[in-house]
């Protein structure tokens, strides 16, 4: 909204010369996203506890946990906000890269909320369930996939396409109904992998604060035309708008974490668990960069994998042997992976501050890919 108030007066004022830089709007953003998290959040937390909006937690999970029962969720209201505002302040609002990016936060908040709202009417941990979220969070990828592939965003470039990392100028070209299923998958992987980290006081937080800073210098990079030439890499005319939401999102993540650090004062929930990973997935497929998600956000997907294998591994042996013998030879401890280092005695503090790092050499490992072509 401040790039079509004050940009034209770039004639008039030099000044207003600074809302023609993406850098500039982005940094904006991004503070304005820190600000409106340190704003609102303690009158969000405020309004959460008067209401009773207590975290459920599951019997089967830590004990060390059983301490958090009662603490604030659904505060992914201030990472929503803290995104979504500064989103709409700072970008343009014809571009529809920033439409499908808030719209995917939209929507998939939503879903966390109802979830949410399920849980403490109802006082279970299950919440919303299992089948009815995912088929929100399928509905809205196939959506999106179908909307790539009859208006794609990048006229240059094959609709049902994708980049692959380490080499110049490829592609990999998908039947368009098979790059349906491909963007879906990625919108419901990402979402749940976010829901599934999101165990410790700050660790999916900060994880999200360190994947939208690498794909804010993601899309700057992707649309710069002297930049792809020189990388290798494909040009996306208009994609530079997703860096102002990245740092939108990053900033907001940021702002959250001054909360939600140990011990927390209040829990993101499924309302911006969800939200986060679709906005990252649908920014990822915009950009044509999945496999860069699956880089950059490699904690998230190893916490994924945990949990798959872990299950996949129990089931199957409880098939053939008997439940004694799959409790008897679980892969972990614990899954997602969190609770599995804390099995092993760490502290939760270690773990996150641990996690971030792994999560900081992910990004780095993933941003250079741009150069190792």
């Amino acid at each position: 909204m401040l790039y079509h108030l004050l940009a034209p007066l770039a004639k008039q004022h030099i000044l207003f010369n600074l809302f023609n830089y993406i850098t500039f709007r982005a940094a904006g953003a991004t503070v304005t996203a820190l600000v409106v998290a340190f704003v609102f959040g303690p009158g969000i937390i405020r309004m959460l506890r008067d209401r009773h909006v207590g975290q459920v937690i599951r019997a089967e999970g830590p004990a060390s946990h059983a301490g958090k029962r009662g603490t604030p969720t659904m505060g992914g209201l201030i990472i929503i906000l803290g995104t979504v505002v500064p989103t709409l302040l700072w970008a343009r609002l014809d571009s529809r890269y920033v439409v499908v990016a808030v719209a995917a936060t939209l929507w998939m908040g939503a879903i966390g909320f109802i979830d949410d709202y399920l849980k403490i009417v109802r006082g279970k941990s299950q919440g919303l369930v299992a089948r009815w979220k995912l088929v929100g969070q399928i509905s809205f990828g196939f959506a999106l996939g179908i909307f790539l592939v009859n208006w794609p965003l990048a006229a240059n470039l094959p609709a049902a396409s994708t980049q692959v990392p380490l080499f110049k100028y490829e592609l990999l070209v998908f039947w368009p109904w098979a790059y349906v299923l491909f963007v879906t998958f990625v919108v419901t992987g990402s979402s749940n992998a976010v829901n599934l980290t999101d165990g410790l006081d700050g660790l999916a937080t900060g994880l999200t604060a360190i994947v939208a800073g690498a794909f804010a210098v993601f899309a700057y990079v992707f649309a710069r035309l002297d930049w792809t030439k020189y990388l290798g890499l494909y040009f996306l005319p208009g994609a530079q708008e997703l860096t102002i939401f990245c740092g939108a999102l990053a900033g907001a993540a940021l702002g959250f974490l001054w909360f939600n650090a140990h011990p927390a004062q209040v829990f993101m929930g499924d309302t911006g668990a969800l939200a986060i990973g679709g906005a990252l997935g649908t920014v990822a497929i915009m950009l044509k960069a999945e496999f860069l998600l699956l880089i950059a956000g490699g904690v998230f997907a190893a916490e994924t994998v945990s949990v798959l294998l872990q299950t996949g591994v129990y089931r199957w042996h409880k098939k053939r042997r008997g439940k004694e013998y799959a409790d008897a030879h679980k892969v972990f401890r614990m899954a997602p992976l969190h609770h599995h280092f804390e099995k092993l005695g760490w502290a939760e503090p270690q773990v996150v501050m641990r996690f971030y790092i792994l999560g900081v050499l992910c990004a780095a490992i993933a941003l250079a890919t741009l150069k190792v072509r």
